[in-house]
């Protein structure tokens, strides 16, 4: 049996679980021969992270993202009734994958260094989670739209390196 979702008028063939954030849920799915990723918002407690209104965070953090020119997932379209986001895929590996397969990021390091005082200046961090970021034809995507104000105990330098440097192991 096939299981389809449908957003606004369009359905979407859902091809797999990707995974489960703080804010939702992703699927990989399909429609007219192409691939898309599926984000169903969820009202889930997060011990260590407060939201408002999730799905409007969400499409503020992809205008706000978008402006300021980090590279991320086009967004497709949103029910606003089912809160769900239909983003562009990108096929290829995370970041994640890369450092556990031990193949030199360093590439991927530099691009992301290279958004930090974009990001920093505008005060903003994003989540620096390796399984945030997937290269396609060597570039790096940001693929989820969610940040934070800035705060220095969460930047890249304080936590997020300690990721990508293989200082903490990745989930």
């Amino acid at each position: 049996m096939k299981d389809y979702i449908y957003v606004n008028d369009n359905q979407y063939l859902i091809v797999s679980f990707l995974g489960k954030g703080k804010s939702g849920y992703s699927y990989l799915a399909t429609k007219d021969n192409q691939y898309f990723v599926l984000k169903q918002i969820h009202h889930e407690p997060c011990d260590y992270y407060q939201f408002g209104d999730k799905l409007s965070a969400e499409i503020n953090a992809y205008r706000r993202l978008l402006e300021i020119k980090i590279p991320i997932p086009k967004l497709i379209e949103i029910d606003y009734k089912k809160e769900i986001i239909v983003k562009q895929y990108i096929d290829g590996p995370t970041i994640a994958e890369l450092i556990k397969k031990g193949i030199d990021i360093s590439i991927y390091l530099n691009q992301l260094k290279s958004w930090l005082p974009i990001l920093y200046s505008n005060n903003i961090n994003i989540d620096y989670y390796p399984t945030n970021f997937v290269i396609d034809n060597s570039q790096i995507y940001y693929i989820d739209y969610e940040y934070n104000t800035y705060d220095l105990k969460w930047n890249f330098e304080n936590w997020g390196m300690k990721y990508w440097l293989k200082i903490e192991p990745i989930e």
